[in-house]
């Protein structure tokens, strides 16, 4: 399928003016650009532009909440649990991590819950957030809609991704990013490749018999069809990963769990998150840890290579790549790109204005056939 770029900047202010149009509040808007458009100059375009198709739709069923604030539902100054309120989860959990870094500047340290959040995206990009104030943080994070994981041994979907996240400041180096789906391969993913017509992975799907296939269709089957399921990364590690961040990132909380009861919604993703963030200069060991960090990372990266690896690359490398090489434009498949612009159209049909079709603003790649 033929890709596209999209200039960096034009794709930002096109997301931006279609939340405006939308109703979002400039600011929800800008941090919603911030967040999906960063995604992809990460590389994951499996939580970038190509979720603002499933947002629209979330907002026209009532689901998504618009310009909606975190509330304080505990308050034990270390220790806080904030309720979404269904809001934009690029605006709500800004603001959530906000009151976290701020309490452990104070105290040294915070433990948050987030529940009840539309879709948060990419974790990552919050551990970064954290990071940039000079924090560590810790993230478990679950995620309600229809089931799509299998628990290890099993050949039905009883849980979503739950992603698992820590970032770390070293001083004088860029920081140690770890952010990965509990699942063999994120949704967002699959979805990119049955757009694409290509195959995923092989051991990471399902199909509706249990049986492993590579075909993303799998997932995406017609109306009434039983789904195939994702399965978890490295077995039953992976799943018991899962089930943790499925305890401590929602149930802990107060957060919804992936149970039928609440997985009635059409199109929302909703998120629960719980973030440990932390002062590492408290830890009293800030001034050695920059050099044991530099001197652990020179010994790692000094085994010997396997054939066809062309380096050791640490937690966060991928995604500086990745920023790297997309700076100036965006890749865009056709798919993709379709279901932007509809989603551009369904705001005007329902609010009379939208920032144009997406595709006006696309160049075909040239590496590209």
């Amino acid at each position: 399928m033929a890709q596209h770029l999209i200039p960096t900047s034009s794709l930002h202010r096109w997301v931006k003016d279609l939340w405006l149009a939308a109703g979002s509040a400039p600011q929800e808007a800008v941090l919603t650009a911030d967040h999906l458009v960063g995604a992809n100059l990460a590389g994951h375009d499996s939580h970038g532009i190509g979720m603002v198709p499933r947002y629209v739709n979330s907002w026209l069923a009532d689901e998504l909440q618009l310009n909606r604030r975190p509330a304080i539902v505990q308050d034990a100054g270390t220790m806080l649990t904030l309720d979404g309120q269904r809001g934009m989860g690029q605006a709500v959990a800004h603001e959530a991590m906000s009151l976290a870094i701020a309490r452990a500047r104070e105290h040294g340290v915070c433990v948050m819950g987030l529940r009840n959040a539309h879709h948060i995206g990419r974790i990552g990009h919050w551990a970064e957030q954290a990071v940039a104030a000079g924090m560590v943080s810790v993230h478990f994070v679950n995620a309600v809609s229809k089931p799509i994981v299998a628990p290890h041994g099993g050949t039905e979907g009883r849980f979503l991704t739950n992603p698992f996240t820590v970032g770390i400041p070293v001083p004088g180096r860029p920081p140690v990013l770890l952010d990965f789906a509990t699942s063999a391969i994120a949704l967002g993913k699959v979805r990119v490749a049955y757009n694409k017509h290509v195959k995923v992975a092989a051991g990471s799907l399902l199909d509706q018999h249990g049986e492993f296939t590579d075909d993303p269709s799998v997932m995406f089957p017609p109306a009434g069809s039983r789904p195939g399921a994702l399965v978890p990364c490295g077995g039953h590690k992976g799943y018991a990963l899962a089930m943790v961040c499925e305890l401590l990132g929602a149930a802990l909380i107060g957060g919804e769990t992936t149970r039928p009861a609440f997985s009635t919604m059409k199109h929302a993703i909703w998120n629960n998150m719980l973030t440990l963030t932390f002062d590492p200069q408290r830890m009293g060991a800030s001034d050695v840890f920059g050099d044991e960090f530099t001197a652990f990372v020179d010994w790692v990266q000094s085994a010997p290579l396997q054939k066809g690896s062309e380096s050791i690359m640490l937690p966060g490398d991928p995604e500086r790549a990745a920023r790297q090489a997309r700076a100036e434009a965006v890749p865009i498949d056709s798919g993709t790109l379709g279901q932007m612009d509809e989603a551009a159209a369904t705001v005007h049909r329902t609010k009379g204005i939208s920032p144009g079709p997406l595709s006006s603003l696309a160049t075909k790649d040239p590496a590209l056939p």
